[in-house]
């Protein structure tokens, strides 16, 4: 009888040891229902919950104190607005998703601008917004559905004032610093690819992505995944063709 007993955790382990640690989540929202709410809905999900603020000036604080791997922060926040917020947290780490009850196309520019990496309604479920943390603590820019085109969009006509890249035969490695796999993937992330969506084109395994997303942020010296969007966009990497490649 001992047998099975013992299988049944050794079966488990390798599942166990592969899942990656819970994301250290700081929540900042000035209705305090919807904040313990939330709060409440991430915590029993798995989420680390390793601080809440219900203002823009304690959430800058209690941010930088806590040092998340994601700020869930509202738009409109006495003291600060979430744009401010994500601007006086600029030189941090730590990935902001804007949570928050407008959809204005202003107000959605304005917060991507200042560094936010992704931005959902508060009418999107409790599942899709656990799916947001989490996406966002990858480093994967999440949007309301109709949103991710306004601001590919944007960064399309904001890539158009720099100088164009240079045209010739060196344009497969348009950024010296990259290497060719590194480029091709900055190519699709420049399309508004997922890293799963780039890894079943690739074939290549979704962390192999991530891996490579994380070490061009750092040779590039971005933050976040938007960021590396509006990068992409102003070299011009979105006008090839990556499967021809």
């Amino acid at each position: 009888m001992s047998q099975p007993t013992e299988a049944a955790p050794s079966a488990a382990a390798p599942s166990d040891a592969a899942a990656p640690p819970a994301p250290r989540v700081l929540v900042a929202d000035d209705h305090p229902l919807w904040l313990a709410a939330l709060e409440r809905d991430l915590a029993a999900r798995g989420v680390d919950i390793v601080g809440t603020a219900v203002d823009g000036p304690a959430a800058v604080r209690r941010t930088r104190a806590a040092r998340p791997d994601v700020l869930v922060l509202d738009l409109n926040l006495p003291g600060m607005r979430g744009d401010e917020v994500c601007r006086a947290l600029g030189d941090m780490p730590t990935r902001v998703l804007i949570l928050s009850a407008s959809g204005e196309q202003h107000d959605v520019l304005a917060a991507i601008k200042a560094g936010a990496t992704g931005y959902l309604v508060k009418s999107a479920s409790p599942a899709e917004i656990l799916d947001a943390v989490l996406a966002t603590a990858r480093g994967e820019a999440v949007f309301t559905p109709g949103l991710a085109g306004l601001v590919l969009g944007e960064f399309r006509r904001m890539g158009a004032e720099p100088e164009a890249a240079p045209e010739g035969p060196d344009r497969s490695r348009p950024i010296p610093q990259l290497t060719a796999r590194e480029t091709e993937i900055l190519r699709l992330v420049a399309t508004g690819m997922g890293s799963k969506e780039i890894a079943a084109q690739l074939v290549l395994s979704h962390r192999t992505v991530q891996n490579h997303v994380q070490n061009t942020l750092g040779k590039l010296h971005l933050h976040n995944r938007v960021e590396l969007v509006r990068f992409a966009l102003a070299h011009g990497l979105e006008d090839e063709d990556p499967a021809g490649a």
